[in-house]
């Protein structure tokens, strides 16, 4: 090999350590794979602030909702490798979609790196308060006097909205009629027209509304009861076996640079432990969690195995070609 060869090659190894070393110098995307008024887009807007203050440059958030977050998700996958794109993960893509599509646009274990798991959340059910339901009692009741007339929204097909409908169906052995949107945002407005009649989303997203009257809070879906909203039963209570919750975590394209992972992943918790952010995000039944990128790693696989097996006894792993 040659001189000049060797010194083409040396120039090659140092660029990604050069680029880590100025990074960021200049704005950051971060896409949401869903329309703006989820619970996804609520928590990453709370986290964004403090983030820009972290890393010094502009963190500039990109809505990229549309088919049960593939749109957005695939975008980031494609991306190139060098911290610049950051993608808001959550179940649905990582663990369900790769389940659940045939051909899917992309592959979280080949395309995308994980940098952190960020939190973990409950549900919270609430229905149109036109319909006659107070307690999980009363939907259960009504849904079996009612078959398939009850209809319930979810932010996509094998999202964790429908996951959670789906385990109370399947415990309680109902009927009832799951519609589909392009994300929590535009479920939540349908909820609240009355184009469907209950379902599970963020307590996040969802308390404002419960608060001025829009919509009636009856049950969250974790083993325990809320500490913010004590007086809100778990569906458990009444449904003994039933637990539902979700998570939220930062994954960027595979290929950047292990150094400019380390900056974000340290970035991210700093935020996280901020006290103001932490109390915000509990008093609305978020559970802050951070820790490494081995750790999320480590809980996309543990969540794959899992969600493999509850999408095949509903019949819809492999379904969607």
């Amino acid at each position: 090999m040659s001189i000049r060869q060797l010194i083409i090659l040396a120039f090659v190894a140092l660029a990604p350590v050069a680029a880590a070393q100025d990074y960021p110098s200049r704005p950051i995307r971060f896409i949401i794979p869903y329309p703006p008024g989820g619970g996804t887009d609520t928590v990453a807007r709370l986290l964004n602030p403090a983030l820009i203050e972290r890393l010094g440059e502009q963190v500039v958030i990109d809505n990229r909702g549309g088919a049960n977050a593939i749109v957005g998700t695939e975008i980031a996958a494609k991306a190139t490798p060098d911290g610049y794109t950051m993608l808001f993960c959550l179940p649905a893509n990582m663990v369900i979609n790769p389940i659940m599509y045939a051909n899917l646009p992309y592959d979280p274990s080949r395309d995308l790196t994980p940098v952190i798991h960020i939190d973990n959340l409950a549900f919270m059910l609430t229905v149109n308060p036109s319909l006659p339901v107070k307690t999980v009692a009363d939907l259960i009741n009504l849904a079996k006097a009612k078959p398939g007339e009850l209809n319930f929204g979810s932010s996509g097909l094998g999202s964790s909205p429908q996951m959670a409908a789906e385990l109370l169906k399947s415990l309680a052995k109902l009927n009832m009629v799951h519609v589909p949107f392009r994300g929590g945002g535009p479920a939540l407005t349908a909820l609240m027209a009355g184009d469907v009649q209950f379902w599970f989303g963020t307590i996040i997203s969802q308390l404002p509304h419960v608060k001025s009257g829009r919509l009636r809070a009856v049950a969250v879906t974790t083993p325990n009861r809320v500490a913010s909203l004590p007086e809100l039963p778990t569906v458990g209570e009444t449904l003994p076996g039933y637990e539902s919750v979700i998570w939220h975590g930062v994954v960027v394209p595979k290929g950047t640079p292990a150094a400019i992972v380390r900056q974000l992943n340290a970035a991210f918790n700093s935020v996280l432990k901020l006290p103001k952010i932490a109390e915000r995000l509990r008093n609305s039944g978020v559970e802050p969690v951070g820790g490494t990128p081995e750790d999320f790693a480590a809980l996309i696989k543990s969540e794959t195995t899992k969600h493999a097996k509850l999408l095949k006894e509903i019949g819809i792993a492999g379904s969607v070609r």
